[in-house]
């Protein structure tokens, strides 16, 4: 039989559960320069909001 555990302090458990499953990604800031598009595309309708290199690195991190 498994032991039980009780839990006294509920805000730290609390915590604990939202921390759980959490990721934390740090990037150079050379690559958050290069991350958005400035120039317009010329084309009617939205422009290009994100460069190459941002719509590869999240599809690199969906793949992981």
């Amino acid at each position: 039989m498994k032991p039980q555990y009780r839990i006294r302090n509920w805000f730290e458990y609390n915590a604990g559960l939202k921390q759980r499953g959490s990721l934390t990604f740090w990037f150079a800031e050379s690559i958050l320069e290069q991350w958005v598009v400035e120039e317009l595309s010329g084309k009617p309708g939205a422009s290009v909001l994100y460069s190459d290199l941002a719509m590869q690195t999240m599809a690199t991190l969906k793949a992981v």
